[in-house]
């Protein structure tokens, strides 16, 4: 199926989420807010405004999928393609992976925790930059190897807190973090996407058989074993959750192509309605059944609640954006949906280099209405940095 080559509205749509992405992570630090935008704990049932943010990230990711592997199978093959998707998804699984040993980084290390924070995102940078085509290829492959080497001897030098409380412990891999996490999500659903050629019968499948092992992971349905009881959980996938947030972006994407290819949206606003309101209502029918409404958990009536509020909030922008043509109401935070990845690390070179410096806000910042209007300008603050780094062509190209 042909693919237009970018929707604007899923470039907003991503902004969108990218800015309270950055908002909610900011918002970690303030205390006395309201409970409504804070997580929900890990014990509670329910969902707040904070734990919708990353599973409308995996959506939005999945939407993009069909738009980027289907021009791709248009002019390269097979093999080039796979490898695409095998060098994105490692490249985000690596981030993730050194981001997640960050939050257990000892006192004991070599190197301070700012120090190794702010070498570890510079590393990122040099390893996975868009450089341009017209640079040498001996200085920007001597710039990736530089970027290589920092990145071998952080880890090399790198202690974290045991977990039994004392002594040290080396690089380890636990929940691979936001960054590992949508990388192992990518390398399922945009794996599958090439395997199936962009089939959207055989992506549905693809998403109801990840749709049933996430069920079949949270319901009361338990594998027997020597006396032992497990859950399902399958290597890479584990519970399915976060490659079926994606694979549901994948099949709305491709059913947003099936139905404007009839050169109406008449049928679009129906359909996504439908479709966002019947997985809003069945997140509900099952959550007494699979241990209730949980991110923490990536419960099966998480993942349909944020797909469905995804689905509306798709159908909303596409008529803003894609249809009234109102995307300059969203110029201010367009880069931040053009060079995702980009404004995701910058919070890391901020964060790092007020620690190396002792900075700390005032208290009036830290707490309640005071804290909120904090977060909402870093937000600002690190798009606009995003921007002028866009502008001179420093973004990372993953």
């Amino acid at each position: 199926m042909l693919q237009p080559k970018r929707l604007l509205s899923i470039d907003v749509l991503r902004a969108i989420n990218m800015f309270f992405m950055i908002f909610v992570n900011d918002l970690s630090g303030v205390s006395h807010v309201p409970q409504w935008i804070d997580h929900v704990k890990g014990w509670e049932d329910g969902m707040h405004f904070a734990d919708t943010i990353f599973p409308l990230f995996l959506f939005i990711a999945g939407l993009s999928i069909p738009l980027a592997i289907g021009r791709r199978l248009e002019k390269a093959n097979f093999g080039e393609i796979a490898g695409y998707i095998l060098l994105r998804s490692f490249a985000l699984i690596v981030m993730g992976f050194f981001h997640v040993n960050m939050e257990e980084y000892s006192s004991q290390a070599l190197l301070p925790h700012a120090v190794w924070e702010l070498l570890l995102t510079a590393s990122f940078f040099l390893i996975w930059l868009d450089y341009p085509e017209t640079m040498a290829k001996a200085k920007r492959y001597g710039l990736m190897g530089l970027g290589i080497a920092i990145l071998i001897i952080l880890g090399i030098l790198y202690k974290g807190n045991a977990e039994e409380g004392t002594g040290t412990r080396w690089l380890e891999p636990s929940w691979w973090g936001i960054l590992g996490l949508i990388g192992w999500a990518y390398l399922v659903c945009a794996g599958t996407y090439l395997l199936v050629k962009g089939n959207f019968a055989w992506l549905v499948v693809a998403l109801v058989a990840l749709v049933i092992v996430n069920l079949i992971s949270h319901g009361d349905v338990f594998l027997v074993f020597k006396d032992k009881i497990y859950r399902l959980s399958i290597w890479v996938i584990k519970d399915g959750s976060c490659a079926a947030l994606m694979m549901f972006g994948v099949v709305v994407s491709l059913l947003y192509s099936k139905i404007i290819a009839k050169g109406s949206y008449k049928w679009l606003w129906p359909t996504f309605t439908a479709l966002g309101a019947a997985l809003i209502v069945l997140g509900f029918i099952v959550r007494p059944y699979t241990h209730g409404i949980s991110k923490i958990h990536s419960t099966p009536s998480w993942i349909y609640l944020c797909t469905g509020i995804g689905v509306l909030l798709f159908e909303l922008i596409i008529f803003l954006v894609d249809v009234k043509g109102k995307q300059d109401w969203f110029k201010i935070i367009k880069p931040a949906g053009t060079s995702t990845l980009t404004c995701y690390l910058i919070p890391y070179l901020l964060v790092g280099l007020m620690s190396l410096v002792h900075f700390r806000y005032p208290e009036f910042l830290d707490e309640g209405t005071g804290g909120i209007i904090r977060s909402f300008a870093i937000s600002f603050i690190v798009i606009l940095i995003t921007g002028v780094l866009e502008k001179k062509r420093i973004r990372l190209k993953i």
